[in-house]
């Protein structure tokens, strides 16, 4: 049976839930649950703490699991990403008091908080900066200002919390993060965990598409086809007036009312966007 982790609590584990349920597997009804059999898939979910899903991926205890980018490679586990997901999207940088740095260089010698030491460590090592890396569990932001460190890195999405502590990033990012599956790195090619990954991926590209019908003038057609090609072509039907075919095709969902405007422009008619569950490309 498949043995897989994902994110008991946090940002991540309700998204990787419903992607989850969306893939066709069995969830947990209950919060309390830490164990979910899923024998008509035979697979078992095990909820834990995100930060350790890429040590028991990495160690064999798990075929695979869902966590952060950031959490894999701070793990230094031998876990590898297999598929990206799409969400819980972040960026880890660098913050000081406004002023005092500018770039990776600027942190020779310095104190540096954060919870993700050995990212920080490798960043660092890559960079042939010597620093102090200062482990916290959490709330890097007032380490500053209670004296135990002189710059932070850490997780920036809007910036407010920073400003709040009169902080400001600096440099070049250190890793640009999102949710991703994992697995061990010698079974990362395994057929069971493929289907798991086609599944999700199947999810993930019904979230980025939705579906286009409309009907158009068979004069225009090779026209539309241009605005919507579609994965491989788009699909094309006659109609009972022979002057009209029907068109379908996958869209991007972002910018999917432009097209709707471009076709009805061109003499599209009917035109009809639906959701898309899942699907296979």
């Amino acid at each position: 049976m498949l043995r897989i982790a994902i994110p008991n609590k946090g940002s991540l584990s309700e998204s990787t839930v419903t992607m989850l349920r969306e893939s066709g597997y069995r969830m947990r009804r209950d919060s309390k649950e830490l164990v979910v059999a899923d024998p008509d898939n035979d697979i078992e979910f095990f909820y834990l703490r995100p930060r350790d899903i890429a040590l028991y991926v990495g160690s064999g205890t798990l075929h695979g699991g869902i966590t952060g980018r950031d959490l894999l490679l701070d793990s230094g586990s031998d876990a590898v990403e297999v598929l990206t997901l799409g969400f819980a999207e972040s960026t880890f940088r660098f913050a000081a008091p406004a002023g005092t740095a500018r770039s990776v260089g600027d942190l020779a010698g310095k104190r540096i908080a954060t919870s993700y030491d050995g990212l920080v460590r490798a960043h660092l090592d890559e960079a042939g900066v010597q620093a102090e890396v200062v482990r916290l569990d959490g709330a890097v932001e007032t380490s500053i200002t209670l004296g135990v460190a002189d710059v932070i890195a850490d997780v920036v999405q809007t910036g407010t919390t920073l400003r709040n502590q009169g902080l400001e990033p600096f440099g070049e990012p250190i890793l640009r993060s999102e949710a991703v599956f994992i697995a061990r790195r010698e079974a990362a090619d395994e057929g069971r965990l493929q289907i798991l990954a086609r599944r999700l991926h199947g999810v993930v590209t019904a979230q980025a598409y939705v579906m286009i019908d409309y009907d158009v003038r068979v004069t225009l057609v090779e026209q539309a086809c241009q605005i919507t090609p579609g994965i491989e072509s788009p699909t094309v039907s006659p109609l009972h007036d022979k002057g009209y075919v029907a068109v379908r095709a996958m869209v991007r969902r972002q910018g999917m009312n432009k097209v709707m405007d471009t076709l009805y422009a061109l003499g599209a008619r009917g035109i009809l966007v639906t959701d898309i569950a899942a699907c296979r490309i």
